[in-house]
């Protein structure tokens, strides 16, 4: 018997029912996970994401499961039923962990870069660098002293007095040493507000934490990470359309894939008509949203999860 690993424990009870029912199907018939893909048509890879509870199985693996373990196939199917609400009303355990995980990698970044410019402005306080003060000589209603003696000559009626004394000067170092601050300040807050533009851009995108199962992946670890990018290059091949990124025809990809069948996806979905929003690669919120919708229109099991079906509708 094959010994699992424990499923998440913030997985919702009825998502755990049906899959520890389809783990004990397998062990009872004594199938690998290389029988199952042979003889249900779903890949090795796609069985342990679903038996390891990272998603929700297809109706039509849960029922190829049943037929080729003897097993009552209108029970097993409720059950998926009910699990794929489940799924689809409440963030299973591993997407709530991404998304802690997430946040706790931005909080990091933003203290990180407080840190910086406050060693910045304490690095230039040690140098002796303030602000160029302008000093203005005070000037005097009354005449300046006149120098005692015979030499001394008294200032003429109705000419102004002149300055005591002229202000402080400036070193050249005193100088260079606040240009280079200046310098340095004003790379930092460009470095900024260029961040800020990248995060806004990418919010009005939808492409930042979603509920994220994605995350961020997220593949977003820090600000200066960027998303691959992708092109949809449409072309009819035999009767299927192809956008150039992947040729995949029975690939599983469900909520939270990235790379280049996801991109795919976006852009056939695109092609009929349903946004995914932005061709990034990333299987996020809008894009099983786009997939529901085309399932729906294609009178296909609706489970957000683009399975053999699914890129059948895609690529007629």
């Amino acid at each position: 018997m094959s010994r699992w690993k424990a499923l998440p424990a913030e997985l919702d009870p009825r998502v755990r029912q049906l899959l520890v029912r389809l783990r004990r199907l397998k062990d009872h018939n004594g199938l690998t996970m290389r029988q199952l893909a042979a003889r249900t048509g779903y890949s090795a890879k796609s069985w342990e994401r679903y038996l390891s509870g990272r998603s929700v199985p297809p109706r039509d693996a849960v029922e190829a499961m049943a037929r080729i373990c003897g097993d009552d196939a209108v029970r097993l199917l409720a059950l998926h039923e009910v699990a794929v609400e489940a799924w689809r009303d409440k963030p299973s355990g591993t997407q709530e962990q991404a998304t802690r995980e997430q946040a706790t990698r931005e909080q990091s970044t933003r203290e990180q870069s407080t840190r910086e410019q406050s060693t910045q402005e304490q690095s230039a306080q040690e140098q002796g660098v303030t602000e160029p003060a302008v000093m203005e000589p005070a000037l005097s209603d009354a005449a300046p002293p006149v120098p005692a003696g015979p030499e001394a000559v008294a200032p003429e009626p109705g000419t102004m007095p002149t300055r005591a004394a002229e202000g402080p000067r400036i070193s050249r170092r005193s100088l260079s040493i606040a240009l280079v601050a200046g310098c340095v300040a004003l790379v930092l807050a460009a470095s900024a507000a260029v961040f800020v533009a990248v995060r806004f851009v990418g919010d009005e995108k939808g492409g930042a934490p979603a509920p994220a199962g994605h995350a961020a992946s997220t593949a977003a670890a820090s600000p200066a990470a960027t998303k691959a990018a992708y092109r949809c290059r449409l072309e009819r091949i035999d009767g299927r359309w192809y956008a150039g990124n992947s040729r995949a025809t029975d690939a599983t990809v469900a909520y939270g894939d990235s790379g280049p069948q996801v991109a795919e996806v976006q852009c056939l979905l695109r092609r009929a008509g349903i946004s995914p929003g932005g061709i990034d690669g990333m299987f996020g919120p809008l894009t099983m949203g786009a997939v529901e919708r085309l399932q729906k229109q294609a009178h296909l099991d609706v489970d957000g999860i683009a399975g053999p079906n699914t890129w059948k509708a895609l690529r007629g």
